[in-house]
């Protein structure tokens, strides 16, 4: 629906039934022909504006029943869905599900209920919580214009800038809210970064906090603050079973403000077009990280103001995933319980603090794009003693990456492209030297005379009945 035109024929269809309605006597009643309204309801016209207003109009019709594929995350949310290795041998492919979710979105909903209830990354109560709340962030597209629009307001009225941003984020809290703004040493704060001692009157931060992660603490303590009901109106909305997801996800819209707070919409967006999306100059422009600034990249969906759909990923040495944001992007290499160690994420380990960039085809996504440009760094965990690094990455398709300023230097045609996997188990990558596992439900091939490359050999896709 790019393009503006909805395509309602299944909801057209399922009123038309309630009202006991042959399709001569609707079209009647809506002004058009019978041939007409057939063609609306097996999805081969649009639904026009004039016929929409008729409709709201001589029927009990709520227009949001239009965009009920939102609450599965769209074509998008299904094929994250549908990429599960349980699938892998059906070779469902992009345009499948989109015309399962065009034609008959009941089934689909229903399909999506039924997988998130029984998926396979729903094991234990704080992981429920986890994919609970992830399912909904991504359900929005991690955008949620409400509040970008008051933040950006906000921030204009505060007139942020590099030079005095921590004066004027201290200041309001001062000024509006009568917390003053204290760094505490180590020892007086040896588990905490942040704590908020209302007898005082004060937000306590940790010494170890560098300066965009303080700015950011104190950002965030003004989002809940000042964005409370928009916020918990969000929380509401979602209608989250769990209490620890409805938790998780105000903890992500909380940070969301607060992000949207340092790095408003438009300037921001104006930035990174100017820039060809420059991580180190936009880090510097907004005093804020490389974290913040890639968990920002994936939010830029505003309708007629949207940034490139990157996605973005945090990620620890043994390949486990603490964070993943889809966006806007299309990308199901994310929905995986293990990461290819041929991925550059896991190179940059090795290389800390460098930004290590890489062309992949990813194998195995047969319900989303295949080739992408990624980009990894190492980051320390904010305010902790000792090491606790991660590595955060950043991805975009490759078709989209030309103009960016990290690309010049990289061939991003698909047969330069490195070949990594969604994990081995998930795999079918032939002759891999990395190769942990055999790929899941495939039969292998022992053969006694022969030992090949590596220790599991099996038939290629192509050849398998």
């Amino acid at each position: 629906m790019s393009d503006g035109s909805i395509f309602a024929g299944p909801a057209l269809r399922r009123l038309r039934k309630r009202e006991g309605m042959t399709q001569a006597a609707m079209a009647a009643s809506l002004g058009i022909s019978p041939s007409y309204l057939n063609l609306i309801e097996r999805n081969q016209r649009p639904l026009s504006a004039r016929v929409l207003v008729q409709v709201i109009e001589h029927f009990d019709f709520d227009p949001r029943a239009l965009r009920e594929d939102e609450s599965i995350g769209g074509v998008d949310g299904l094929a994250r869905r549908f990429a599960d290795e349980r699938f892998s041998d059906l070779g469902i492919d992009r345009d499948e599900v989109s015309e399962f979710l065009a034609t008959t979105p009941q089934a689909a909903a229903a399909f999506a209920r039924l997988y998130d209830r029984s998926g396979p990354e729903s094991v234990g109560m704080a992981g429920d919580a986890l994919v609970e709340s992830r399912r909904e962030i991504e359900r929005w597209r991690n955008h949620f214009a409400d509040l970008d629009h008051a933040a950006e307001e906000l921030a204009d009225e505060m007139r942020l800038s590099r030079e005095d941003l921590s004066a004027a984020l201290t200041d309001r809290l001062r000024e509006r809210h009568q917390l003053s703004v204290r760094i505490l040493p180590l020892d007086v704060m040896p588990g905490a970064v942040r704590r908020l001692d209302l007898h005082a009157r004060q937000l306590q931060l940790s010494e170890m906090l560098d300066r965009s992660s303080r700015n950011f603490h104190i950002a965030l303590q003004i989002a809940q603050l000042e964005q409370r009901e928009a916020i918990d109106n969000l929380v509401a909305g979602a209608q989250l079973v769990d209490q620890s997801a409805r938790q998780l996800f105000e903890r992500h819209l909380t940070g969301y403000v607060a992000a949207a707070l340092l790095m408003p919409y438009g300037r921001f967006l104006r930035a990174c077009e100017q820039t060809g999306y420059d991580l180190t100059i936009l880090q510097r422009r907004f005093g804020t990280s490389y974290e913040q600034v890639a968990h920002r990249l994936t939010t830029l969906q505003r309708v007629g103001q949207r940034g490139l759909p990157f996605f973005m990923a945090r990620v620890d040495r043994a390949g486990q995933f603490s964070k993943r944001f889809s966006g806007a992007s299309g990308a199901t290499l994310l929905e995986s319980e293990a990461s290819c160690p041929l991925w550059i994420v896991h190179e940059a380990f090795e290389r800390r603090g460098e930004l290590c960039v890489q062309s992949i085809k990813v194998d195995g996504v047969d319900a989303g794009p295949a080739h992408w440009l990624t980009m990894a760094r190492t980051v320390e965990a904010s305010g902790a003693v000792g090491e606790a690094r991660f590595a955060i990455v950043l991805g975009i398709e490759a078709r989209l990456a030309g103009d960016l300023a990290i690309a010049k230097d990289v061939r991003l045609n698909e047969e330069a492209a490195q070949p990594i996997g969604m994990g081995c188990s998930r795999c079918h990558i032939e002759g891999c030297r990395q190769r942990s596992l055999p790929p899941r439900g495939v039969p292998l091939e022992i053969d006694r005379i022969t030992r090949g490359l590596t220790p599991f050999e099996f038939r290629p896709l192509a050849e398998r009945p």
